[in-house]
């Protein structure tokens, strides 16, 4: 069962209600999510020092397609039909495929702190995308939010000791989150699909196309052959894919998506702690200041208004309401 929504309106709106306080366990599960979506990006970083980016997460997703294919045919879940079907074949598409072309490819351009800050990106274009599709009312601070976060990106590619720093690799992170962005607002205007199985489709339509794409731009299939790149493999697959989705749906069960969704302001913390301590990373000061700004920019622009208001909080219509807010498709957090 998915957690209880809020009691909406004729006007699609949620009315607001106090927002419940975590428990322990929930916090404890925040926390670990929080944690594995941060390390997510510096185990792609290490799989492709070695393996070509396409073939990298082709490998990834075909795995883990074949262990939530399991998951579901155990659970014996019915495959989605017509429009259902259709909106998982797309969410898939754009999702995992589209995604993580982007993601793998501009990663091996980028440290793994760069490349986490762009991606804290996502809620932010979720609502700006929400907007353009007119599933959310144009708010002032969205605008504000998004000039700042893009300001911090121009520091970061522009500020002191941002010399090496890949200003293709940033275009390909932010056509990534475009592309997560698109992927939410398929995921709220199609009919509802359980979890597991719109993961496991969408899983097999990224490795498929992944695959394909990889062979298409003849890129080399090797099998891994360092350590660090099989360790990268198995955690991607094991924690950042299957584990970080199942504490996902823990935590959103137990918490609300408001909340659930500020792990995109921690994330990129972790991610660039984590690179500086165990892979070398330097952590500039373009970094620093224009990393704040994002994370501000992604603050004030798609959370601040989460649960305030004159009674109304305002959130993405969808079959699942307490999703709304957070981008549906962020339960593979990269």
């Amino acid at each position: 069962m998915w957690a209880r929504a809020r009691p909406w309106n004729d006007a699609g709106m949620a009315d607001a209600v106090a927002e419940p306080r975590p428990d322990h366990t929930t916090l404890a599960g925040f926390s670990a999510l929080v944690l594995m979506v941060g390390i997510n990006l510096a185990a792609v970083k290490a799989t492709v020092q070695e393996l070509a980016p396409l073939w990298s997460a082709g490998l990834r997703f075909a795995v883990a397609a074949f262990v939530l294919g399991a998951i579901v045919l155990v659970r014996r879940q019915p495959l989605p039909r017509g429009r259902a079907l259709a909106g998982t074949l797309l969410f898939g598409s754009l999702s995992f495929a589209a995604f993580f072309a982007f993601v793998y490819w501009g990663i091996q351009r980028l440290p793994v702190g760069v490349g986490a800050i762009v991606f804290a990106l996502v809620p932010l274009a979720t609502f700006a995308a929400a907007v353009l599709h007119r599933l959310e009312p144009f708010r002032w601070l969205t605008l504000a939010g998004g000039v700042v976060a893009v300001g911090g990106i121009a520091v970061i590619a522009g500020g002191p000791g941002s010399g090496s720093i890949s200003v293709a690799g940033i275009v390909a992170m932010v056509l990534a989150v475009l592309c997560a962005a698109e992927a939410a607002i398929v995921a709220k205007r199609f009919p509802a699909v359980p979890p597991v199985m719109m993961n496991a489709v969408g899983m097999t339509v990224g490795a498929g196309v992944l695959v394909a794409l990889s062979f298409a731009a003849g890129e080399a299939h090797a099998v891994p052959a360092e350590t660090a790149t099989w360790l990268g493999l198995v955690y991607l697959v094991l924690f950042g894919s299957i584990a970080t989705f199942l504490t996902y749906v823990f935590v959103l069960r137990r918490w609300t998506a408001s909340g659930t969704s500020y792990m995109f302001v921690l994330a990129p913390l972790v991610a660039t702690a984590f690179a500086a301590l165990f892979q070398g990373e330097r952590v500039t000061g373009g970094l620093v200041v224009g990393g704040a700004l994002v994370l501000a920019g992604v603050y004030v622009g798609a959370l601040l208004h989460i649960g305030k208001g004159t009674g109304k909080v305002a959130e993405l219509p969808a079959e699942r309401p307490e999703m709304a807010g957070v981008p549906a498709d962020c339960v593979r957090c990269v």
